[in-house]
């Protein structure tokens, strides 16, 4: 055993195994094991009541609308129809309405149990016929606050009428259910995951909704055959303005009505794992929207039936509400919603959003993370914490093989370790320091100015042992008030300067030229997985704005314009075959699983970084003129290298200035350290990735 083992077997049962991968944490041993001490008591406490797959992942089919029988004390046989109940603990009445009963609000009352359980039953003799599926209901909720018509906690889909704009439940019971044709697919041996994050409702050109059938028959292909092997869906979740992203959810269990029905995602979901691609949910636990009649904001007449009382139960910059995750119910409703999705729609995975926000009371709003001890103290809901790691044993308990992603901007040590480490749990955590840097560097130097010793540190910047998600751009980098990448790079001149053969501009040339390069370091430094957000790897213009009173609820912004990629006499295809060329060697090499990353050599005076990951050098010339003939470089192998991939070549809207597959051959030469080299020609600002022949 050698003593890195030994130190970690020493921690291991007081959860703070963390420190042998990190001394740094040696100071805060105490706060984790009070930590993992807290996740403890919630397991213990979720064993005894009928373990982690039982009443606390089951809400979803216990509460809502459900098929079953009620059997009076002394009858045999049950009498068949329909069960509804709701946690509404503070309400003083709840009487189910609806088409059924001509929105009645005084027929049909509900009983109340011991726990705040209110419930109803609905024989199916007397409402098999009125009580169909698609049919509209809510649930009339009488508290101190007086009457209102609310929409069911567990409601499975929900829909807005188009004349008054009010949102309503539909009882949704479809006489066949969907049924899958495919199992889900197992990422490919030795493949890292590559996602390519989607909105279904932009996924169209034109200025309008796209639905979950157009995006299966349209944006799938495209995907599959840019090489992707996982799909992040956002905005799944009801949510009751569009203009929110989906991040404002209103309904948990329903699919967003939009884009159709959740038989219709699940066609979707089928249609991708019949290509070998997952299917990612972009899942929101962090908060709330905090609409009354839409959302489950004071549903029993108080605030702090799911959320936090008074201020805390408010976030101060999203405008929304904050889960109390300390409370039993507030578990089990979120907690049945991971399991819900896993195996009702058989997504693969979950990137919990807002995770910054959920760990910390101040939420990581205008904090730096700077030191340690900002991830420990006071400032840190431990009961947040908790939730998360059991939400993440959850996942892994519904499917083993299920992916789980945190999106952190703070860094907390033990994000993608297991619990019994101290971490949380998820599987990867997306690296979202990389895309601000290149936003910074782009905005506020010249190329001509990057540190390039600079850009290698810190796309290798992160958390020994832990997975990452290394990207560029998802859609946060997009929205309205900032540009996408190819757009900070090119701005105006893409409206008149992306003609092949167009004559050329200086400002177009260097735009495309490092939109490659950038994707490419970033690709292969910066995690063991990567994402890309819809469009963006064609260097999509401008910014993501969705339709609001503010642009006169234009859909111009929240598109996407294939037709700028599927047109040859344009440079946006280029762009887009780099992409798939890109995704192509991992799929060749296993790169992104691969953790052997070395430095070979780099000139910041004439603007050269060399490297290698696993079998690959990677080789970039950033210097905005100056083309280098035979330039040496060592190589760890001794064999000949074949050139798998030129940021320059012509297909890839580059000026072609090197030949296609050209093999660069093994040169006795010795140089820093290597035995081997050999001499490469690499223009300006292009790259090259080279194979051992």
């Amino acid at each position: 055993m050698n003593a890195d083992s030994s130190s970690a077997s020493a921690h291991h049962d007081a959860g703070t195994a963390l420190i042998a991968r990190d001394p740094w944490l040696e100071p805060y041993a105490d706060a984790l094991r009070r930590r993992y001490a807290h996740y403890q008591r919630l397991r213990e406490r979720i064993e005894r009541d009928g373990g982690l797959l039982g009443p606390i992942s089951q809400g979803h089919r216990f509460f809502g609308f459900h098929r079953g029988e009620r059997r009076l004390r002394g009858e045999q046989n049950g009498v068949p129809g329909v069960w509804y109940r709701e946690w509404a603990p503070a309400a003083h009445s709840l009487r189910l309405v609806g088409d059924f009963n001509g929105w009645d609000r005084g027929s049909h009352p509900l009983e109340r149990d011991d726990y705040g359980v209110w419930s109803r039953f609905l024989p199916d003799e007397s409402y098999a016929d009125r009580l169909t599926h698609g049919s509209r209901v809510k649930v009339h909720v009488v508290s101190g606050s007086g009457g209102m018509d609310r929409i069911p906690a567990y409601a499975r889909r929900v829909v807005q009428d188009e004349t008054t704009k009010d949102f309503a439940a539909q009882f949704w019971m479809p006489s066949e259910p969907y049924r899958f044709a495919n199992n889900s697919p197992a990422l490919p041996a030795g493949e890292g995951l590559r996602i390519y994050e989607a909105h279904v409702g932009m996924a169209l050109e034109e200025g309008r909704v796209g639905t979950f059938d157009e995006f299966r028959e349209q944006t799938l292909p495209r995907i599959r055959a840019l090489g992707y092997n996982a799909i992040q869906l956002m905005a799944v979740m009801e949510h009751p303005y569009y203009g929110s992203f989906g991040y404002h959810v209103s309904s948990f269990y329903a699919v967003s009505s939009r884009f159709g029905t959740p038989e219709q995602l699940k066609a979707l979901i089928d249609a991708a794992h019949a290509e070998g691609i997952l299917v990612l949910l972009d899942i929101v636990h962090s908060h709330a929207v905090k609409n009354t009649n839409e959302g489950l904001n004071r549903f029993d007449g108080t605030q702090y039936q799911y959320f936090h009382d008074d201020a805390r139960g408010l976030h101060p910059a999203w405008d929304s509400m904050l889960f109390d995750y300390a409370k039993y119910e507030v578990q089990r409703f979120l907690l049945s919603n991971v399991r819900f999705w896993l195996e009702e729609f058989r997504f693969d995975g979950l990137r919990f959003d807002g995770v910054t926000s959920m760990l910390y009371h101040d939420h990581g709003l205008a904090r730096v993370f700077t030191t340690y001890g900002d991830y420990f103290g006071a400032n840190v809901d431990e009961d947040a914490v908790a939730y998360l790691q059991v939400a993440n044993d959850l996942a892994h308990a519904v499917r083993p093989d299920a992916i789980t992603i945190a999106e952190d901007v703070s860094g907390m040590p033990g994000m993608a370790r297991p619990a019994a480490e101290g971490g949380l749990g998820f599987d990867y955590r997306l690296a979202m320091g990389v895309p601000d840097y290149w936003i910074k560097l782009i905005k506020e130097k010249r190329d001509e100015e990057w540190d390039l010793g600079d850009i290698y540190r810190t796309l290798l910047n992160r958390r020994h042992g832990e997975k990452h998600v290394g990207y560029v751009e998802s859609h946060d980098q997009s929205l309205v008030g900032d540009k996408t990448l190819a757009f900070q790079l090119i701005d105006r001149e893409m409206y008149h300067g992306m003609g092949v053969g167009s004559g050329g501009s200086v400002v177009v040339d260097r735009g495309i030229a490092l939109h490659k390069m950038i994707r490419l370091v970033t690709f292969s430094l910066a995690g063991e997985a990567y994402l890309n957000f819809i469009g963006n790897e064609f260097g999509h213009p401008e910014w993501v704005d969705f339709p609001r009173e503010g642009n006169g609820f234009s859909f111009q912004y929240a598109r996407r314009q294939w037709s700028l990629a599927d047109n040859p006499s344009l440079r946006y295809q280029g762009l887009n075959e780099f992409d798939q060329a890109m995704q192509a060697l991992d799929k060749r090499f296993h790169l992104l699983h691969d953790p052997l990353i070395e430095q070979l050599a780099l000139h910041e005076d004439t603007r050269q970084l060399v490297y290698r990951r696993g079998p690959l050098v990677f080789a970039f010339n950033f210097h905005p003129t100056e083309s280098y003939a035979d330039l040496r470089i060592p190589v760890p192998d001794a064999a000949d290298y074949r050139v798998v991939l030129n940021t320059d070549d012509t297909r890839y809207a580059g000026p072609g200035r090197s030949a296609e597959n050209i093999v660069y051959p093994l040169q006795h030469t010795p140089m820093y350290g290597r035995n081997q080299s050999i001499q490469i020609y690499l223009p300006s600002r292009s790259a090259q990735v080279m194979a051992p022949v």
